[in-house]
């Protein structure tokens, strides 16, 4: 009876780990996403500032047009 008791305790401990084991790759594979999502936006951004201030004409002239559309 004792060893039937313990192979049950075993098999509930093994359920129960590989469960956080599924929940912690779950988790891992969520932050790596929202970290290539938030490196795509980054560089989405940079490269919006590069083009406005290539077709501004430079950064000064870029300073004053943002200034510019900013104030009205």
């Amino acid at each position: 009876m004792n060893t039937a008791t313990n192979k049950t305790k075993t098999e509930i401990n093994a359920r129960t780990q590989d469960a956080s084991h599924v929940e912690t790759e779950i988790s891992k594979i969520g932050v790596g996403g929202f970290a290539v999502a938030s490196g795509l936006i980054g560089l989405w951004a940079v490269a919006c500032m590069v083009s406005g201030l290539v077709q501004s004409g430079g950064p000064l002239a870029f300073v004053k047009s943002w200034f510019g559309a900013v104030m009205g």
